[in-house]
């Protein structure tokens, strides 16, 4: 290690070193307004100017940063935002957080990354900390971008340092904050390790070092693997109570009483938002290209998959009973985006459903605070409000996101059907004009 990355330690560890965020979402910001807590300048980077000017406004579009915390960051001079990548050039640590999506033959996209790290290698310098977060592959980092960034002539661990250090943001959690969750921190080398363990250890309260990048990058896809195949087995288990007709969240509380070898999984409409859906994908693809089969995660992935046609068919089902068609039913949704208290519909399993009843013919319509409007397929749908009306004109409510401040109790009086694939309405009793039905 030269002399350069010795004296990056000392600016780290003084808080002297200059931190670049690229990609200003769920992941970037949160983690930008961090380390202007801990005492560093930021920049933030981000292509889309009109989330900079936001930002540089005093604006935050993401639930979990409070306008008034950005504010006071913009204020005391420890942030800036911007759409340039110049200013790569005099920033001592670079953190990657961009999205990694998946294409529609369901490989890993990972063009986002690539651009940043052309960015970064265009402006590379001695004594420089390069860390990614985005969740990819393993092996990405050895593979991928530190040929890319010793294109430079520049050498890992001599000259500049280059890790992994996966996002694990939970946006909407109120129970754990970002310093909360143990960091973790894979280098390419030893040393690469330790400098990026000295950058998050002011805003970690535990860091947690793996002895590579590849490590780390397994890391994130294991934790998201195990989610997505248990959420899978119990969507499974909510398929077989229906079939026996028993109640699945009966039986889930039941069994979580079990004080050890049981974790509670709930099921649900299906998957969203931007890592439980993708991640496990991003292994499995891995996987085949080394000739082997990962059953567990594409069974899981397959079941996933298909719980937002089993919510539409459990829908037609119930407008079936009262002798309904699904081609001119009025029917309601609440909550379009992929989880409760977000604003974020990607891969949302509601925009699904949405779509497979508007194709049957359903006049569809839907509430969310968090959503105001929702783009899909050419047509632009906006959220209407939850009025008495809404509720008792609608063939069918289904329920898809529990939003915190919905009066659930009140939408299974004034609604003539609902179905609940949430659990929402637990301890309600349908009124004397209702029918409820759960997942």
């Amino acid at each position: 290690m030269n002399n350069r990355l010795q004296e990056l330690e000392e600016r780290i560890q003084s808080r002297q070193a200059e931190i670049a965020i690229i990609g200003l979402g769920y992941v970037g910001l949160p983690l930008a307004l961090a380390f202007v807590r801990a005492g560093f300048r930021v920049f933030g980077i981000d292509r889309d100017e009109d989330r900079v000017g936001q930002l540089n406004a005093g604006k935050s579009y993401i639930e979990d940063v409070p306008a008034d915390a950005l504010r006071a960051a913009l204020k005391g001079g420890r942030f800036e935002a911007t759409s340039s990548s110049e200013v790569l050039s005099r920033c001592d640590c670079i953190n990657i957080c961009v999205p990694t999506p998946l294409r529609k033959t369901k490989e890993p996209d990972v063009s986002h990354i690539v651009s940043a790290v052309e960015d970064v290698q265009r402006r590379l310098r001695s004594g420089q900390l390069i860390v990614l977060g985005s969740t990819t592959y393993p092996g990405t980092t050895h593979e991928l971008y530190r040929p890319m960034l010793e294109a430079s002539g520049l050498r890992v661990g001599e000259d500049f340092c280059l890790a992994f250090a996966p996002e694990r943001i939970d946006p909407g959690n109120q129970e754990f904050a970002l310093n909360q969750v143990p960091k973790v921190v894979g280098g390419e080398t030893e040393a690469c390790t330790r400098l990026a363990a000295r950058m998050f250890e002011p805003l970690f309260e535990q860091i947690v070092s793996v002895s590579s990048a590849q490590a780390a990058e397994m890391v994130k896809l294991l934790e998201n693997t195990f989610r997505m195949i248990n959420i899978g087995l119990a969507n499974e288990i909510a398929m077989i109570c229906d079939r026996l007709e028993l109640d699945v969240w009966e039986v889930i509380d039941a069994a979580a009483t079990k004080p050890y070898g049981f974790m509670k999984f709930l099921p649900g409409p299906g998957l969203g938002g931007h890592c439980i859906p993708i991640d496990p994908n991003y292994l499995a693809w891995k996987l085949r290209s080394m000739n082997f089969h990962a059953r567990f995660i594409e069974l899981a992935s397959d079941i996933n998959s298909a719980m937002p046609t089993w919510v539409v068919e459990r829908a037609l089902r119930i407008l079936n009973r009262d002798r309904l068609a699904v081609n001119g039913s009025q029917i309601l949704l609440l909550g379009v985006a992929y989880k409760a208290g977000v604003s974020d519909a990607r891969e949302s399993p509601a925009v699904d459903i949405l779509s497979e009843l508007v194709e049957l013919g359903a006049r569809v319509a839907y509430h969310d605070a968090h959503v105001p409007e929702l783009s899909l397929e050419g047509r632009v749908h906006k959220s209407v409000e939850l009025t008495d009306e809404a509720l008792r004109s609608a063939d069918l409510v289904i329920i898809t996101t529990t939003h915190p401040g919905v009066d659930y109790a009140r939408v299974v009086e004034l609604a003539p059907r609902v179905l609940d694939t949430r659990n929402a309405t637990a301890g309600i009793a349908a009124g004397a004009g209702s029918k409820l039905e759960r997942l």
